[in-house]
């Protein structure tokens, strides 16, 4: 004799099992998407930037955000206050104006390009030659 589960009268041994057809696109599409993050280079790019203006005085405090869509780096004067800057990573507009972007706190764009270490130079100063 083999070993076989009881079974109740009437019922069929396939009863427990539902079968369905799931489209594996709309699967995809309906699980959460994954945040935007910075790279390991693009963070330490950042960061090394960040020390260097800790270290003139200008900054004092920073957040980071990993967003569905963006990944912000926010740069603040005092912890309390609203962002001095946002440097923001938005994969989207990667083909278009460049992913990497530096956002003053007015909201307004002060360079948008394709690669980070050139959007960073916004905050290079450069010397001028002023006369008397």
């Amino acid at each position: 004799m083999t070993e076989q589960p009881e079974r109740r009268n009437g019922e069929d041994r396939f009863a427990d099992h539902t079968s369905s057809v799931i489209d594996l696109r709309e699967y995809k599409q309906s699980r959460d998407p994954l945040p935007v993050t910075f790279h390991r280079r693009e963070l330490d790019a950042i960061l090394w930037l960040y020390g260097r203006m800790v270290g003139e005085g200008q900054w004092r405090d920073y957040a980071i955000d990993h967003l569905k869509e963006k990944a912000v780096f926010s740069v603040f004067k005092r912890s309390g206050e609203i962002p001095l800057y946002r440097i923001e990573k938005n994969p989207k507009l990667a083909s278009k104006q460049g992913a990497f972007s530096v956002i003053n706190t007015n909201g307004l764009i002060l360079k948008r390009g394709h690669e980070l270490s050139q959007v960073l130079k916004v905050f290079d100063k450069v010397l001028k030659l002023v006369d008397k």
